[in-house]
């Protein structure tokens, strides 16, 4: 059986993967500002086996720089040697919600706990009567875990 190539789709099963997915870890999210120079922020984010779900209030800058150039990049990064790394690219879709995105609130509890989690989604429905949902299904997947899989530059 050959080995899962970077890029492939199927690298979201390994369980390395599935464990980043699945982890408190934020996401680190990259794109083009306006002006064309790269930015990356940390973000929480939900997988529902798909697709990456975030969420922002409408006035984030971000925004702005997603509406003119989508294309985007995330990584999920654990930070205990032998690092793990899960790299992703995709295209950025933005929505308009009223109230707290569901997948924003299901993020929540999974970094706060349950109980944290729906008293920072309440506290933040106080805050803003709205959200934009930031979704990305990955078009291209990467994965390393400086074990059996390590970047390029140290690969044949």
């Amino acid at each position: 059986m050959q080995p899962v190539r970077r890029g492939d789709l199927e690298l979201l099963k390994h369980p390395v993967s599935q464990e980043l997915l699945r982890s408190k870890i934020p996401a680190r999210l990259a794109y083009v500002w306006t002006d064309g120079t790269p930015r990356v922020v940390p973000i929480w984010f939900h997988w529902n086996g798909r697709e990456f779900v975030m969420a922002t209030p409408p006035k984030a800058p971000k925004l702005k720089a997603l509406k003119k150039n989508p294309k985007v990049s995330l990584t999920i990064d654990d930070n205990v040697f032998p690092h793990k790394v899960l790299l992703i690219r995709g295209t950025a879709r933005l929505e308009s919600i009223n109230g707290i995105v569901p997948e924003y609130a299901a993020a929540a509890e999974r970094y706060f706990g349950p109980e944290q989690g729906e008293a920072w989604v309440k506290h933040l429905s106080s805050l803003t009567s709205s959200m934009v949902r930031i979704t990305i299904a990955p078009e291209w997947v990467g994965l390393l875990d400086f074990q059996t899989r390590f970047p390029s530059a140290l690969s044949s």
